[in-house]
């Protein structure tokens, strides 16, 4: 048998924020060319070499004069002065102005010789003999003087500064063409596990392939903490080949963060590699979701391990990294924000390890917040989208009341709750009527799990098909028929021509849920016909959503399965038709007014031509 590495004594959440921060990912100093510095951090201070302005100029056209010239001047009784020149922005003067003289100039343009005021060209009249004055003005007024904006030898700009439009303007005014900055940190990104394939590439489902979604989704979040993301090639479990990986991240990068290869497993071979060729600071971490979280150091470089899981190794990257690489390059803490809400459910948890519970928003008619848990497990990259924030859940609460007060940290600052949250059937139709509401939420889970989470007072509005009722009656917002059957492959090889026929002994079928009200349908039909489901070969066999099935005949993994004949006619497929049934959109009797589902009623309203090109849909 071989040996197993467990995980040691987990450590808190504060020793490892504590381990993290141990580690130097601070990157060198570097000079960049003003022009690619936008979003750099100042490395040092920038005092200003030049007077902004160099020169005393006029900010205001008009007439540069001596100011005591116009004293006592009024409507009533204007100062007439001779004209003697003119003088533009972006010239030398080349008149002077004495005594009871003026001089046309432009905003902007240099203050001559002897001038000390600007009176506005709104403020005068030509006259036969000159220029009429109907306002006295003082010394500088309408006159910025030298190194008024910023002078020579004054602090600008100081280390720490991040560098956005209107810093590169003062720099840009100062002259200067090259700044110091932060160094930006370079993390290193591997991810592990025989099992991946990057994005694009072919997967072989049968050996258990899924596509590698921690690469380009860590360096994605790197980069949004201030960090350049060098991504390596897939690493497998083979220990040579990681240590050669890691070896070679190390070298080049400041932080290296695998993910995967973390657990108490067999093949999991991190943290060997980092025990026999660095520091192993920290190996487990008592949180949810994230405990299998590696800390160390490869050589020079520092080292975290994220657990495989997207959601599990977002999260450890969002609560424990991102503000080491922010620190690491000199950006301020991200913009954080919290909003208050009530749980809409309850929702049970007494595991001993603080929780970071992802949770959705939404509101009642009222507008008051309501927070639901979106916990489909670490393994479900839906979680990334569907929830709004996370909850922190002490490691001594076993219980989140319906109804208790929590606070969320939202992803982002611009997070805002759905206009609208639909749960209950996959229904291709009603998806499409989605696309006319602005920031909906379909949680399509089945009709069973939108009755029973209706029940609770959650969803906004519920779809449902199938024989299956609502507990207590609810408004129809609007309803259409869906023909249902069997997806064959094309030319229907088996012969079936009906559910009799799945009880044949060399007949496979894959099934839906039962939480599907499509399921519910095809139950009733087995039993009209006379069918014991047991004799149905893969009747437990059960896929979630309305294409699954179709997939799966596609794919040629099963004879037969249940399904639309809408699904078997984009993929290609032949269909046996069973019969049809209706497809219902309820609203929650608390929300009827609310404005999402208005504006869902109004998106249904046009049904008919939503499902116009959807085979086997009517009205």
């Amino acid at each position: 048998m071989t040996d197993r590495k467990e995980f040691r004594d987990l450590a808190s959440p504060e020793e490892a924020h504590e381990a993290v921060a141990s580690l130097d990912i601070e990157p060198a100093p570097e000079t960049v060319p003003l022009r690619e510095s936008r979003g750099r951090v100042l490395a040092e201070r920038v005092d200003a070499g030049i007077d902004v302005p160099g020169f005393d100029r006029a900010s205001m056209d008009g007439y540069a004069l001596r100011a005591r010239d116009t004293f006592g001047a009024d409507e009533a009784d204007p100062v007439v002065l001779p004209q003697v020149g003119v003088v533009h922005a972006g010239e030398e003067p080349a008149v002077d102005v004495g005594a009871g003289e003026c001089v046309e100039i432009s905003t902007g343009a240099v203050m001559p010789p002897g001038a000390d005021a600007v009176v506005p060209v709104e403020r005068t009249h030509d006259v036969e003999d000159g220029v009429a004055f109907d306002t006295a003005v003082a010394p500088g007024d309408s006159v910025m003087a030298a190194g008024a904006d910023v002078a020579a030898g004054e602090r600008a700009l100081g280390p720490g500064t991040e560098l956005t439009p209107r810093e590169i303007g003062l720099l840009s005014a100062l002259g200067v063409d090259e700044v110091p900055v932060r160094g930006t940190p370079t993390v290193g990104v591997v991810s592990t596990g025989d099992e991946l394939v990057r994005p694009g590439g072919e997967l072989d489902h049968r050996a258990g392939q899924i596509h590698d979604v921690n690469s380009y989704t860590v360096a994605a979040a790197v980069e949004e903490a201030g960090g350049e993301a060098v991504l390596y090639p897939h690493a497998g479990d083979d220990y040579d080949e990681m240590e050669r990986q890691l070896r070679e991240a190390a070298a080049e990068c400041d932080l290296v963060l695998t993910s995967g290869s973390t657990s108490a497993s067999a093949v999991d071979v991190v943290y060997r590699v980092i025990e026999e060729t660095g520091e192993l600071l920290l190996h487990g971490v008592a949180i949810k979701p994230g405990k299998p979280m590696l800390v160390g150091r490869v050589g020079e470089s520092a080292y975290v391990g994220l657990p495989g899981y997207p959601v599990s190794a977002l999260t450890i990257f969002r609560t424990f990294v991102a503000p080491a690489i922010r620190d690491a390059a000199g950006k301020p803490e991200g913009e954080r924000a919290t909003v208050e809400g009530r749980m809409a459910v309850r929702e049970r948890y007494a595991q001993g390890r603080t929780r970071l519970m992802p949770a959705g928003l939404l509101t009642d008619e009222a507008g008051e917040t309501l927070v639901y848990p979106v916990d489909k497990g670490s393994g479900a990259t839906t979680s990334l989208v569907e929830a709004d924030g996370v909850v922190e859940v002490d490691a001594d609460t076993d219980y989140l009341a319906a109804g208790e007060s929590v606070t969320v940290e939202l992803f982002s600052p611009d997070v805002r709750p759905p206009a609208v949250l639909a749960v209950g059937e996959d229904d291709p139709a009603f998806a499409r009527a989605l696309d006319g509401v602005r920031g909906p939420r379909y949680l399509a889970e089945g009709t069973r799990s939108g009755y029973r989470r209706l029940r609770d007072g959650l969803p906004d509005v519920v779809v449902a098909s199938g024989p299956l009722e609502a507990d207590e009656e609810t408004d129809a917002l609007a309803s259409w028929t869906r023909e249902w059957g069997l997806v064959v492959p094309r030319g229907n090889p088996a012969g079936i021509e009906g559910v009799a026929d799945l009880a044949a002994a060399d007949v496979s079928f894959v099934n839906r849920t039962t939480a599907s009200g499509l399921r519910a349908t095809f139950d009733a039909a087995l039993a009209d016909a006379g069918v014991d489901a047991e004799r149905v070969h893969g009747y437990e066999r059960t896929v979630r959503a309305h294409e699954s099935p179709a997939r799966k005949v596609q794919s040629g993994d099963v004879d037969a399965g249940l399904g639309l004949r809408a699904s078997a006619a984009k993929l290609g497929l032949g269909f046996v038709p069973v019969g049809e049934e209706a497809v219902r959109v309820l609203a929650n009797p608390e929300r009827t007014e609310k404005d999402g589902v208005r504006e869902l009623v109004r998106a249904l309203d046009g049904i008919e031509a939503v499902i116009a090109d959807l085979p086997g849909y009517g009205v």
